[in-house]
């Protein structure tokens, strides 16, 4: 708890008021017991409070001036402002960021790299109505923005389970240069033009469907796994319209998984290669 910035942490609470009338369990004791509980696995509010209690004596050492309970717990989480600690977790990415700008992520390149994805975390229907995914089942969805420099998440939106993947996309602000790199499921030609309109660049599958007409063919070393490097334009009529723009195609063999996959990219500069190396980077 040393790197956590105590002096961002309170400006943080100050901001939305988290310690109004309160008297003993501070929110700055709440976010020392969830570190706790996140650290070490533990699995419910008892099970904080018993390990916890096991050590009493060393709780004010650890910063934690007021008494752990499953109530009190379970009240603070209840009742505090969660945009508390949701600003406080962009101050501690904005400093991670910072510490791993230089680290390698296995493609030499100077762009900023981003992986989008989403899973599916299951709930009980009965104790969250609110989580919409099926008529007996609830889920949410997390939809998380990684930066590949240290695998470090930028952008995480929590839905329900029936928000489609690429909705997302028209939450994320574009960062002018960087790569952004989608599954097909992410395949959304108007919302792919925006990124591209605001100077950013993406490589995602193609899907099986995609018909296009091929403008100009690159020479590619096919030793390298690269069978094709084209730049193509649809002929589909709607996904014309949402992406008037050339495309670059790439067909690329997976030797290591018996996979031939096809990837779509509005970035013309980089070699054929790299592009397949960045999609790998996501797996």
């Amino acid at each position: 708890m040393d790197f956590i910035p105590a002096y961002e942490f309170r400006r943080c609470v100050e901001r939305y008021n988290g310690n109004y009338k309160v008297i003993r369990f501070s929110c700055w004791d709440q976010f020392l017991c969830m570190a706790f509980a996140q650290l070490t696995y533990r699995e419910s509010l008892r099970d904080i409070q018993a390990c916890l209690r096991g050590t009493q004596h060393k709780l004010y050492h650890m910063g934690i001036r007021g008494k752990v309970s499953r109530n009190t717990l379970a009240n603070a989480n209840q009742v505090r402002d969660w945009r508390i600690y949701a600003d406080f977790a962009q101050c501690l990415i904005s400093k991670a960021r910072k510490l791993y700008a230089g680290e390698n992520f296995g493609v030499e390149l100077g762009h900023t790299v981003y992986a989008l994805d989403s899973t599916i975390i299951d709930l009980c229907l009965s104790l969250f109505p609110w989580a919409i995914f099926r008529k007996s089942k609830g889920a949410i969805k997390l939809h998380a923005l990684l930066d590949l420099r240290g695998s470090i998440p930028t952008v995480v939106i929590v839905t329900h389970g029936k928000i489609h993947e690429v909705n997302i996309l028209d939450q994320i602000a574009v960062e002018p240069g960087a790569i952004y790199i989608f599954d097909r499921g992410y395949l959304d030609f108007a919302r792919l033009h925006m990124i591209h309109q605001a100077a950013g660049f993406f490589i995602i599958r193609a899907k099986s469907k995609f018909r296009f007409t091929r403008l100009y063919s690159r020479n590619v070393d096919k030793l390298s796994g690269v069978q094709c490097d084209q730049t193509v334009i649809s002929t589909n009529f709607y996904a014309r319209k949402d992406y008037p723009s050339q495309l670059r195609r790439i067909r690329y063999y997976d030797s290591e998984a018996n996979k031939r996959l096809v990837f779509l990219t509005n970035n013309f500069t980089l070699p054929a290669k790299t592009i397949a190396d960045l999609y790998k980077c996501r797996w």
